[in-house]
């Protein structure tokens, strides 16, 4: 049975950053907590007619700053998915939550309620950085963070960083990620800022470090977090103690996943083996009225039988460890032999290994992942 997860989009935030390319909204003075929550409970309904009784193995609240609800908020809507779905008795739950003082009051409710992973957006230590970024949190906040969440009882939480900040040097990134190890949180994500389209960064470009120069922060970000037991198991993700996230190891290794709240996204397989993606409406007012009218999906796709390859691979090889290729087969509905003369390709090329155990990249495949997927496309 292919895995199925729940993603829930919480789309307010306190100010939008100037980096941010997610479907977030500056928050209204009162936010509709009560109609949100409805809204959802509404929505995962309409879902599970046609997900059935599949169980959930991971729920997602992601946003936006999920943290601005509160705690009586999200436990109104746990409760809920509780007797809407059947939940793994091993559920790995998250709330994403940013680490004002504000929010970090919050977590021990949170963690009454059911959530039992938080990830904690950091970004930056430096005040520079976190200024230029446009957070809304300081260095001090960030660190009191990641104490308070370890005293709420979370023994499992991640910690977002980013490297390659506007004018940052070697010394700055390894000093953030740094006092993050010494927080030692269970995960760390940990990324280069890219300036997406759509963005106030995109428009107005700060001045980043050269690729050299990132690269070198890249190399030596690597070999810190290797020195103290996080490894790295996809392209930006670093775990320890086999807390690797699991939600996201579900997107990355094709499985389905039930999205609801405004502008998430969802993918799921049929039981006569079609697969469709779609979309919920993005801005939270016409989710909201939307839902009135028991309507949530603004889109949906059935995915060609050509585009899977370049769907599975988009995912599965940002896994270090690549993927065994009977998952192909059950998470496709295609057989191997559909691709071996495309991957026996990639492989000649020397971005795949030359391996029958697993469709995994070489050194130089990962490294240039882009030129790699471009050969499923």
């Amino acid at each position: 049975m292919i895995p199925l997860s729940l993603y829930i989009h919480i789309p307010w935030c306190i100010k939008k950053c100037p980096y941010c390319d997610f479907n977030s909204h500056k928050a209204p003075t009162e936010l509709p907590e009560a109609q949100y929550v409805k809204a959802l409970l509404n929505d995962l309904k309409s879902e599970m007619v046609e997900v059935g009784d599949r169980t959930i193995s991971t729920i997602f609240i992601g946003g936006g700053t999920p943290s601005l609800f509160s705690a009586k908020s999200i436990d109104s809507l746990l409760l809920g998915i509780q007797d809407h779905c059947n939940l793994d008795e091993n559920i790995e739950i998250t709330l994403e939550a940013n680490p004002g003082t504000f929010e970090q009051e919050r977590f021990s409710e949170y963690r009454k309620s059911g959530i039992n992973r938080l990830s904690i957006g950091i970004q930056s230590y430096n005040p520079k950085h976190l200024s230029v970024l446009g957070r809304v949190h300081d260095s001090e906040e960030a660190i009191a963070a990641a104490h308070i969440a370890s005293q709420a009882g979370f023994e499992n939480f991640n910690l977002d960083l980013m490297f390659g900040l506007p004018e940052q040097t070697t010394a700055q990134a390894l000093d953030d990620l740094q006092k993050a190890i010494d927080c030692n949180p269970s995960h760390l994500s940990w990324y280069q800022l890219t300036l997406e389209p759509n963005t106030l960064f995109h428009h107005n470009p700060p001045s980043l470090p050269d690729h050299e120069s990132q690269w070198d922060i890249q190399q030596a970000g690597q070999q810190l977090l290797a020195e103290n037991s996080y490894e790295q198991y996809e392209v930006s993700a670093y775990a320890k103690n086999q807390k690797q996230c699991k939600h996201n190891l579900n997107y990355w290794q094709f499985g389905d996943y039930i999205g609801i709240g405004a502008g998430a996204h969802g993918k799921l397989t049929d039981p006569n083996g079609t697969i469709s993606r779609y979309q919920k409406f993005r801005q939270p007012k016409q989710y909201l009225d939307e839902a009135n009218q028991s309507k949530f999906r603004s889109s949906s796709k059935q995915l060609e039988v050509g585009d899977l390859p370049f769907e599975f691979m988009l995912n599965a090889l940002r896994l270090k460890d690549g993927v065994d290729p009977a998952v192909y087969q059950e998470r496709t509905g295609q057989p191997l032999s559909s691709i071996k003369e495309l991957v026996n390709q990639v492989k000649t090329s020397g971005l795949l290994l030359n391996t029958n155990d697993k469709i995994v990249c070489t050194e130089r495949g990962w490294q240039f992942l882009d030129d790699t997927l471009s050969a499923f496309l």
